[in-house]
């Protein structure tokens, strides 16, 4: 069909269907506001990921910008490891670099440019001015020019071990507010975990999901790539007081302490019930992530040759425990009933053994352990 467009006298060719959606829109559009904010299956008023932290950054008072300015940096971050993730075999980004990040795993080629782009975008935000990653030896400073006011601690791919296998993988965060003036320096970031402003990991498994924290609850945003935007799909997410499941690396068990060792035996040998069902990724993102949505405990213990466990404290346990503790559940570190959040790093690659899940679960825990 070819139609007349009155305003600059040129003719421009539709298809019949996209005639007749024309003519049925305004009908269409009456009805969506009473529909949802939907025209058909195609949301109208969806509540991008933007669009819900300017809301709440309206709520605060004297709120400048500067937060919504980072969290926008960071979810462009995401998308682009992402859109690397997705293409890393056609564009040949599987393998290792050939080098070692700061806690001496071997750094695969993704974890570089993840890492590169992470740092280059938190700079161009003039919101940090420093900041922390797994794949750096040192703070990472930046230059007075782009100085912000907030330090951001993050892996930029975690899980990367997972990577040449297609198993899912992501990048975690972790927000401060510096609280000094002056020169940054390394004693700025060695912050506890109950001083983050925000938290948030993204997934990068079967969708995209970015699960985000600023202390007001849990939300979820999955990636629409037709858009290029994160949609809110699963508002204030709440972990089920109790699950079926437990997560950890048992190859290590024989290394374990004899109480956690113990509990390992009754969640497969209960007295009573049905046993519990054992789920391990390998990758932090998204054994946390199953946790949050199906209730459980995942645990990465101290144990006879690893103390502290291997996880790091400030871009792994601290934004993960936050984000646990902030949608019902708790993470706790096994020695007493210590928050992981409570824990002050000496180093900035300190690392941290952790508890976290459904807070029935982790109770249970902390009685075998506390015996």
């Amino acid at each position: 069909a070819v139609v007349s467009t009155q305003s600059t006298g040129s003719f421009k060719l539709f298809s019949t269907l996209q005639i007749n959606t024309f003519i049925e829109l305004p009908n269409e559009l009456a009805m969506a506001s009473s529909n949802g904010g939907k025209i058909g299956d195609i949301p109208t008023d969806a509540m991008t990921l933007n669009r819900f932290v300017m809301e709440e950054q309206m709520k605060i008072t004297g709120a400048t910008g500067a937060f919504t300015l980072l969290l926008n940096s960071l979810a462009t971050a995401c998308k682009a490891t992402e859109a690397a993730v997705r293409k890393a075999g056609i564009a040949q980004l599987y393998g290792i670099a050939g080098d070692t990040n700061s806690t001496g795993d071997e750094q695969k080629k993704l974890d570089v440019l993840a890492n590169e782009l992470f740092i280059n975008l938190l700079k161009s935000s003039y919101q940090t001015c420093a900041m922390v990653s797994e794949e750096n030896e040192g703070m990472i400073e930046v230059p007075v020019a782009k100085h912000g006011k907030y330090i951001v601690c993050f892996d930029p791919l975690d899980g990367s071990s997972n990577i040449d296998c297609l198993v899912s993988i992501g990048s975690i965060f972790g927000i401060y507010k510096r609280e000094k003036e002056g020169p940054v320096s390394t004693e700025d970031c060695l912050l506890p975990g109950n001083k983050l402003v925000a938290a948030g990991y993204c997934v990068f498994g079967t969708a995209c999901m970015m699960v985000l924290s600023t202390g007001q609850g849990v939300n979820g945003f999955t990636l629409d790539p037709s858009i290029g935007e994160f949609i809110l799909t699963a508002p204030n997410l709440k972990i089920p007081n109790k699950g079926k499941i437990y997560s950890t690396n048992e190859g290590n068990a024989q290394y374990l302490d004899s109480k956690l060792q113990k509990y390992l035996h009754d969640c497969k040998f209960p007295a009573t019930g049905k046993p519990k069902a054992a789920r391990y990724v390998g990758s932090m993102v998204a054994d946390v992530h199953r946790t949050i949505c199906y209730g459980g405990v995942f645990m990465y213990p101290g144990n006879s040759s690893a103390p502290n466990g291997k996880l790091r404290l400030l871009y792994e346990c601290n934004p993960m425990a936050y984000i646990v503790e902030q949608a019902g559940g708790k993470a706790v570190t096994g020695r007493g009933d210590e928050r992981v959040l409570d824990v002050v790093p000496k180093k900035l690659h300190d690392r941290c053994p952790i508890f976290l899940g459904s807070s029935d679960d982790v109770d249970v825990i902390l009685s075998y352990l506390n015996e």
